[in-house]
């Protein structure tokens, strides 16, 4: 199985959490049969791109975005030779200054389709991650506004479209082991 074919079969088992939620899962879907690369930026303003719920003991991480001015979890761009897997471990290095690790199994836990900066349109692939609950402290040039929050002041302060997520992860984050 290619590395297609398998986030084919990981966005087709996401039970979505909305309407935007099915509309972002079929536009990816759709998106993921285009010829080129679909995490290239350059190729095409309309690109995959990774993000991550980061948790602890303390809860959730957000981050006021510096181009954007909302409040996201921490995500960007697939670089060349990296998968949306490695992607968001990476970005949540940079975002955050915590090393994180994916729950195990590895699974995608949300899509959404969104504009982003530039006239682009950003099919986000959101997984779930673990993190110390450390203090975040992000890269000098990354938003220095990153903190945990608890799920509920999370939901209250998160960019709207996000609520629905959050609620997911919180009900999941109930059931789950997570160390700190």
């Amino acid at each position: 199985m290619n590395s297609l074919e398998g986030l084919r079969n990981q966005i087709g088992r996401i039970t979505p959490v909305d309407a935007r939620e099915a509309r972002s899962i079929a536009a990816t879907l759709e998106r993921l049969t285009w010829p080129g690369d679909c995490f290239d930026e350059g190729q095409n303003a309309l690109h995959l791109t990774a993000s991550s719920f980061v948790v602890s003991a303390r809860g959730v991480i957000l981050h006021r975005h510096r181009r954007l001015g909302i409040w996201v979890q921490p995500g960007g761009h697939v670089d060349r030779g990296e998968g949306p897997e490695q992607a968001v471990l990476r970005e949540t290095l940079e975002e955050t200054g915590l090393v994180a690790r994916h729950r195990d199994p590895v699974n995608l836990f949300h899509v959404d389709v969104h504009p982003g900066p530039r006239g682009h349109t950003h099919y986000d692939l959101r997984y779930v991650v673990e993190a110390p609950g450390d203090d975040p402290a992000p890269e000098a040039d990354e938003s220095p506004e990153v903190f945990w929050f608890d799920f509920e002041a999370a939901q209250e302060r998160a960019e709207p479209s996000l609520r629905h997520a959050l609620a997911k992860l919180a009900r999941g984050y109930a059931t789950w082991r997570v160390q700190d």
